[in-house]
């Protein structure tokens, strides 16, 4: 398979970028997004180029370091209809001959460190305000000893499961983080350990939320429509409910 990459080329986050052309032969239908770029990489490097730098760790789709926008869609899609993450991608899903466009995550709050490589510490420190969990959980409990309702264990196990990629940010017009922080503040809120600081703790997440210059949600739903682990969008309204809950709560506790 013969394919043209179109990648994005910024040395720092100073310096303007530009989409760059590569022709790239010898790809197969079994490589995945990532091992495709490896091959342009060798390519590159053979021919005297600076290598493209772009974000990876497990590539078992389980870390969430991948994202890309691959031809406008976070993460890529082809002619997958799942979402995916971009090293759980397949080159199966494009043609021969096809033009690849390649960009970074395009958002305010992940600024481009170099090339695809993305600065994603605003997700960090909206974790961070978080605070901590007050329960004194001591050792390892017996597993029936904190009854939970099967249906809020579920739900708390669906929202635990983000992993943080950004693809929901690099989805949304508005460049909205809400259904990273609905999924991070759900996941605690469905569980008993996470009460006490449960109101405090989402009024802090929103907080830093906005202040990293994350957008509004207006529910266009394009962030779940492309996260990876089909986090549920009703997720925010639960951080609305909850939001206003607080509101009415005594230092937000």
């Amino acid at each position: 398979m013969k394919v043209t990459l179109r990648v994005w080329r910024q040395p720092n986050s100073h310096t303007p970028g530009k989409l760059v052309d590569y022709q790239l032969d010898n790809v197969t239908e079994d490589m995945s997004f990532l091992e495709m770029l490896d091959l342009l990489n060798e390519n590159l490097t053979l021919e005297g180029i600076e290598p493209v730098a772009f974000d990876y760790d497990c590539r078992e789709g389980i870390c969430g370091m991948c994202g890309v926008v691959v031809n406008g869609t976070a993460h890529g899609r082809g002619s997958s209809p799942i979402p995916t993450t971009t090293c759980q991608l397949h080159m199966r899903h494009f043609h021969d001959g096809d033009t690849i466009t390649v960009e970074p995550w395009r958002a305010g709050p992940f600024p481009v460190v170099k090339d695809l490589v993305v600065d994603r510490g605003s997700f960090d420190r909206i974790i961070q305000a978080g605070g901590f969990i007050s329960v004194n959980a001591g050792a390892a409990p017996e597993a029936h000893s904190v009854p939970v309702p099967k249906m809020k264990a579920d739900r708390a196990f669906d929202a635990a499961i983000c992993i943080g990629c950004g693809a929901c940010v690099a989805a949304c017009p508005n460049h909205s983080a809400m259904l990273f922080t609905a999924a991070k503040i759900t996941h605690l809120a469905m569980m008993p350990q996470g009460q006490p600081e449960r109101h405090l703790r989402i009024k802090n997440m929103v907080a830093q939320h906005d202040a990293e210059g994350f957008g509004g949600c207006t529910n266009t739903g394009e962030c779940a429509a492309v996260c990876p682990k089909s986090i549920p969008l009703d997720v925010i309204a639960q951080l609305n409910r909850d939001l206003i809950a607080s509101l009415f709560t005594r230092d937000g506790k």
